[in-house]
């Protein structure tokens, strides 16, 4: 008696999951029509009465000098300490705390020295201390 053992088969049969896959698509094509986005409300504002207050820049150049420029004082010095640069934006932002303070480095300074000013700003409790960049031109 010779009896031949049966060999478990290998494969994998894929067409019920191919047909699977493709109700579910026919259902998702048919239902994603009758969906009705959400419809978020936003709150109205009224528009700001008195424009925002413009920026201290403090510059630093291809040499790290720094600089303090402000826009509403017309006023340019050259040449600050940090100390006595931190002491003139205090002395500024002493009448409109709200105003930013932004950096303005040329691409060729260390990002050391930009992050030492603002570090320094920063604990000085200068809340609102940001970078100032040029856009790329497309």
């Amino acid at each position: 008696m010779s009896r031949r053992r049966r060999r478990a088969m290998a494969q994998m049969n894929v067409v019920p999951y191919i047909d699977v896959m493709l109700v579910l698509l026919v259902i998702f094509m048919v239902a994603a029509p009758m969906m009705q986005p959400g419809v978020v409300n936003l709150p109205s504002v009224g528009k700001a009465e008195t424009p925002p207050a413009a920026p201290l820049e403090v510059s630093i150049d291809a040499k790290g000098e720094l600089t303090l420029r402000d826009p509403e004082g017309k006023s340019n010095e050259r040449q600050l300490a940090l100390d006595e640069l931190v002491s003139r934006i205090k002395d500024r932002l002493a009448a409109k705390a709200e105003r930013p303070v932004v950096i303005s480095a040329d691409k060729n300074v260390k990002y050391e020295a930009v992050m030492k000013v603002m570090d320094r700003l920063q604990r000085e409790q200068i809340a609102r201390v940001g970078l100032l960049v040029r856009p790329e031109a497309k």
